[in-house]
């Protein structure tokens, strides 16, 4: 994995960035006090050197469960029997592909998964952990604590202050 040097200013880019991706380039180069033709090339290098892998929207999932159906939230802990390389690739190759899925971590120590994982009732988080780890013969130990209501939700990286 190549290195890239960022400075000052590309440390407050990528924090304006995690605060509002949906700034128009004239606004963020204001609020760095760059041009936008500087701004638009370094968030471009950037994005190139893999800094910013996407840009999405955080929806409201509280308010969308009476429309979309995702009201259980559900993080799961699960332990595998193996857990050499191949085992645990296998294994969050077979998560990452599901849609449920929200997030996959290979924790140490304890379990070797963290999972947080979104269905719309019971029954489908049953289909679910059928599918996931009932039909896995690798899967020895699977533990799901239920959200009962989310306080924070972010996925912001703290970074350095920039000077």
């Amino acid at each position: 994995m190549e290195q890239i040097d960022i400075d000052a200013i590309d440390l407050q880019l990528l924090d304006q960035l995690q605060r509002d991706a949906s700034l128009s380039n004239q606004a963020l180069a204001e609020r760095i006090h760059i041009s936008p033709p500087t701004c638009l090339r370094r968030v471009k290098r950037l994005r190139e050197a893999g800094l910013i892998e996407r840009e999405i929207a955080v929806l409201s999932v509280d308010r969308l469960a009476h429309v979309a159906g995702h009201s259980l939230c559900a993080i799961v802990e699960i332990t595998l029997d193996r857990q050499d390389n191949a085992a645990l690739e296998a294994f969050e190759q077979r998560v990452a592909t599901d849609e449920a899925v929200q997030q996959c971590y290979r924790v140490s120590p304890g379990p070797d998964f963290c999972l947080v994982v979104h269905t719309a009732h019971m029954p489908d988080y049953l289909a679910l952990a059928q599918r996931l780890f009932t039909s896995d013969a690798n899967v020895r130990n699977v533990k799901t604590y239920f959200s009962v209501k989310r306080s924070k939700f972010g996925a912001r990286v703290p970074l350095p202050a920039a000077v």
